[in-house]
């Protein structure tokens, strides 16, 4: 009994510390590091939503756009400069949605300080800088992902059921159009304009959504012939319209994005040899499968707040401690076709 006693004092910190060590987190406490349009429309409000999430801090630069945007969602904590929130004892995970250029300074500083990271797409500047931040946060332990979104989309879910059923027999031929009317020179996405910035023009840009897209339906690309434009604005040190053919060994994806054009297209088209798929606009989630049995019309339209599903689910890997949907190599494997198509190192 004397033993017992004696040390009883010694092991009780041990055992206290051992338990709570081990006591699962129900709550993830999130910073965003940035706060533009994307996060104000849509990230923040999932956030806000979801009850295993909450919004305790914020960055930004400008300090006149910061404080509306915390009184908003009623973010208790805000910061000029986001290494201070990445410091924060607080915070368990961030979400970051600034420049390009900037995210793998913020994703490792993230990592080091030991907060998971949701990171906006396209991943890094090139799939050098992607394979950085995958070894950092590995290192160091925590969960990585990036946000492509369209990986949740009912519909794109029904696609693939219906390639596999066999329904429109073996798959050709797929092609997506992405066209977008876009000029912000001056704007407050400016920098979508400067290669130094975000890394390239459209394809980089809304183009890695649709190439995620076509590495998720159709796996590894093993061949790339591009050609990148500046067909309408010749001033900008990135491409305007960019064309990509892929290889995926046993059939072939076409990729066509630009900002040149009126009219705004977001398809999908999927060719088989015995029938095809078309989807005439992505985010609204409608299909038409045609075989020679006829016309067969069905919608799957995506969650009201599109970014939603990816942030749930990341915050539920992280909770689980499990891998995210999306994951870090995932977002390798797209600037990976990224830097093929502007004539990079290419695929490794």
């Amino acid at each position: 009994m004397y033993i017992l006693s004696s040390i009883l004092p010694v092991l009780l910190p041990i055992i206290q510390e051992e338990l709570i060590g081990n006591q699962k987190l129900k709550k993830l406490s999130w910073g965003l590091i940035g706060c533009g349009d994307i996060v104000l429309r849509r990230v923040a409000p999932a956030l806000a939503d979801l009850e295993n999430c909450d919004l305790q801090a914020v960055s930004r630069k400008q300090a006149d756009l910061l404080k509306p945007f915390a009184d908003r969602f009623h973010v208790p904590k805000t910061f000029s400069d986001w290494r201070d929130l990445v410091r924060d004892p607080d915070i368990n995970a961030v979400y970051i949605a600034t420049p390009v250029y900037l995210h793998l300074e913020q994703a490792l500083a993230a990592a080091e300080a030991g907060k998971h990271v949701l990171c906006e797409k396209p991943m890094a500047m090139n799939s050098e800088e992607c394979g950085q931040m995958i070894d950092a946060c590995r290192v160091n332990g925590i969960q990585l992902g990036v946000a492509y979104y369209r990986h949740f989309y009912p519909v794109l879910t029904r696609v693939k059921e219906i390639i596999v059923s066999g329904e429109i027999g073996q798959v050709a031929l797929s092609d997506i159009h992405a066209f977008s009317n876009f000029n912000a020179e001056g704007g407050f996405r400016g920098w979508l304009l400067d290669g130094a910035q975000a890394g390239g023009g459209p394809m980089i840009d809304f183009g890695s959504h649709r190439i995620e897209v076509f590495l998720n339906l159709f796996g590894p690309i093993k061949k790339i012939t591009a050609v990148n434009r500046n067909l309408r604005y010749t001033d900008r040190n990135v491409e305007d319209t960019s064309i990509a053919v892929f290889d995926h060994e046993n059939m072939l994806s076409i990729l066509n994005v630009t900002h040149t054009v009126q009219e705004p297209k977001d398809t999908l088209m999927i060719y088989g040899t015995g029938g095809s798929i078309h989807i005439n606009s992505l985010n609204e989630g409608d299909l038409t499968v045609l075989t020679s049995e006829g016309k067969r019309k069905e919608s799957h339209p995506p969650h009201v707040n599109i970014h939603q599903p990816l942030i749930e689910d990341f915050t539920e890997a992280v909770l689980n401690n499990r891998e995210p949907v999306v994951t870090g190599e995932i977002g390798m494997a797209v600037t990976e076709v990224i830097d093929g198509v502007y004539g990079g190192k290419g695929l490794r």
